[in-house]
């Protein structure tokens, strides 16, 4: 069976005044201590008021919301002893009225020099997806087919829509937070794994960026491991919402790799571009730009992923609970659809409340 693994990123809110709170160092050395939490499955992110998980490779589904549920529990615990609330939205709702201090890692030292206002404001948690491939070359040919339905991907798992106390208006406003960075968006198309790795080299020449972990393309390679890291997903409010992209994303990466030989063409990056920035912009609330570039209902386009993906699904045994869980995402809304409805019921409040309540759940 095709390994998954995911990894997560949260906000450390003070449970009393709700602002961001730079406790992260103390929240991930708390929370590796616990019995059932390995060190390296916590980690510290670029602000000092987030914290990342990362589970350990999954074979199945169940295995990935095991995983996420128990660490999720290990982090709010672990905040808790500060004083802390953790929230999994991608990005931060509360008024940003204080910067948050940046991690004491050289890295982070090095991006803040470069780009303080960026830094200032990445505020965004997103969700990333690793998928196993045999061979670099074979990762290239997946990516390289998971590109038309980043945009949908990203509609689906939207749940960023406030921003410094006041609705942005999108759904997703940590896609377009991200997309300033100097290597990010939707890849290119790659002719293979010689003409990424040349690319790479030619940006990373530049010393615009620094290292191969400042490409913070949609979809890349990992240079850690042997996978496909899907990047373009919010972190989601709930344990099963991300289990839902785990196998969505798993389920592209099995479509891809069937579809080697058929040659499928992709569309334009230009179109790409524009049908990301409809997603980011309205969810699933209005239209969105399918992968031959028409204007469709969002739950038409929504099912023409299930479609795509279902032999795929059903080989991997993950069909019944992945269409469950499309059914619910299309009932209930995604998480920005819930984020606004908590905010017009009680305001921030609510919202964190909200946030708060649902990072703990199954």
């Amino acid at each position: 069976m095709t390994t998954v693994g995911v990894e997560e990123e949260y906000f450390l809110v003070d449970a009393a005044t709700g602002r961001l709170s730079a406790y992260g160092e103390k929240v991930r050395a708390a929370a590796g201590l616990g019995q059932f939490v390995a060190a390296e499955e916590i980690q510290l992110e670029l602000l000092q008021a987030q914290v990342e998980v990362a589970t350990p490779v999954c074979h199945t589904l169940e295995e990935v919301g095991g995983h996420l549920l128990r660490l999720r529990h290990a982090v709010a615990e672990a905040a808790e002893r500060f004083g802390c609330r953790v929230l999994a939205s991608g990005t931060s709702p509360m008024v940003h009225d204080a910067p948050v201090q940046v991690t004491d890692k050289a890295r982070y030292k090095a991006m803040l020099r470069q780009a303080p206002q960026l830094v200032a404001e990445q505020m965004v948690n997103g969700m990333h997806v690793h998928v196993a491939v045999p061979s670099r070359h074979r990762g290239v040919e997946v990516l390289n087919r998971m590109r038309p339905w980043l945009p949908t991907l990203t509609a689906m798992g939207a749940n960023s829509p406030l921003w410094d106390g006041d609705d942005t208006g999108f759904a997703s406003w940590r896609t377009l937070v991200f997309d300033r960075w100097p290597v990010s968006g939707i890849p290119p198309y790659f002719a293979d794994d010689a003409d990424y790795d040349l690319r790479v080299q030619r940006l990373l020449a530049t010393g615009v960026i620094a290292d191969r972990g400042q490409l913070y393309w949609q979809v890349r390679l990992c240079e850690r491991y042997p996978t496909v890291e899907v990047r373009c997903v919010d972190v989601q409010p709930r344990t099963d919402d991300a289990v839902l992209f785990a196998g969505l994303v798993r389920g592209l990466a099995l479509t891809a790799m069937r579809e080697v030989a058929e040659g499928r063409t992709t569309p334009d990056a230009e179109l790409l571009k524009a049908a990301m920035w409809q997603a980011a912009r309205h969810g699933l609330s209005q239209e969105l730009i399918d992968p031959d570039g028409r204007r469709c209902r969002a739950g038409d386009v929504v099912y023409q992923l299930l479609e795509h993906v279902e032999p795929a699904l059903a080989e991997a045994g993950d069909a019944r609970q992945v269409t469950a869980l499309v059914h619910r995402l299309l009932q209930q809304g995604t998480g920005a659809d819930r984020q606004r409805m908590a905010w017009a019921r009680g305001g921030l409040p609510a919202v964190m409340d909200m946030l708060a309540e649902a990072t703990v759940l199954p």
